[in-house]
């Protein structure tokens, strides 16, 4: 059945980060790729490099590789596709051996929410990897450092690269540590409820049409935006939801609707 409250079964991907300090209490930046630095964030990673390029691999962006061909090997693209599939693969294995109760329906959903961008950029921000990226002077100028869809990729890239300098195994046990506490609110929460598909279901069922997003407004930098949709069903206005991503703004106008369907006694059963 359609949750009665959305509240509790908000997306993730909301996730703001921690009010910023004042300016003259803020810590020194890292520079990237400093000993230090690698130290660093080795530890937040619980995972210590046998190849550290690997790791200075994971974190250097085209932008720089483009722009200092002379100080970087390569950049993390390749690596980023690997990590990719490591951490399906270990998501899926988690998943897997450590919940039997889970259907295979709620275990495909929840591995699509725990490998979305929304959770990834959550994660990389818990760890403020952004500090740590290797940028060209034109993604620094435009807040690269702290824009989810980069950040997010960077540690998938991390991902592949802890899989290379060492085994599958030490790979998903970094993964299952650094989710952990993820994977328990998405289980507990139902943090994984696919609302636009149920909303998609019911619009078919009433209307035999799908329903329409549009987009309201949007607001902030480029690499802090929110963006406001609403959503109709039938040609008719029903909720609206923001978020920090398009797709964000759509689940939470789904659910939104959800719920007001769900109080007007209209429900549909999610397979």
């Amino acid at each position: 059945m359609i949750p009665a409250d959305c509240s509790t079964l908000k997306p993730t991907s909301e996730f703001q980060p921690p009010r910023q300090p004042e300016l003259s209490t803020k810590p020194e930046p890292v520079a990237p790729c400093t000993d230090d630095a690698l130290e660093t964030l080795q530890g937040q990673l619980h995972y210590v490099f046998n190849n550290r390029e690997l790791l200075i691999e994971a974190l250097t962006h085209r932008s720089y590789f483009h722009e200092s061909p002379d100080k970087s090997r390569s950049y993390n693209e390749r690596v980023e596709f690997l990590g990719d599939a490591v951490l399906g693969m270990a998501i899926t294995d988690i998943l897997f051996r450590e919940n039997a109760s889970l259907s295979e329906s709620e275990m495909s959903k929840l591995k699509s929410y725990l490998v979305s961008r929304e959770i990834l950029a959550e994660l990389a921000t818990g760890i403020d990897i952004g500090r740590y990226i290797r940028l060209g002077k034109g993604e620094e100028s435009t807040g690269g450092r702290k824009k989810s869809s980069l950040i997010a990729n960077t540690l998938e890239a991390i991902i592949g690269a802890i899989f290379l300098d060492s085994n599958y195994q030490v790979a998903k046990s970094v993964v299952m540590q650094m989710y952990a506490s993820t994977i328990n609110r998405a289980i507990n929460q139902h943090q994984h409820y696919d609302y636009k598909t149920t909303l998609q279901e019911l619009s078919q069922t009433l209307f035999t049409t799908l329903p329409e997003y549009k987009l309201v407004s949007e607001r902030g930098d480029d690499h802090n935006k929110t963006f406001v949709y609403e959503v109709y069903l039938n040609a008719q206005p029903l909720a609206t939801g923001s978020g920090k991503s398009k797709k964000t703004a759509q689940i939470n106008a789904a659910c939104a609707a959800l719920q007001t369907l769900h109080q007007r006694g209209i429900t549909v059963k999610q397979t």
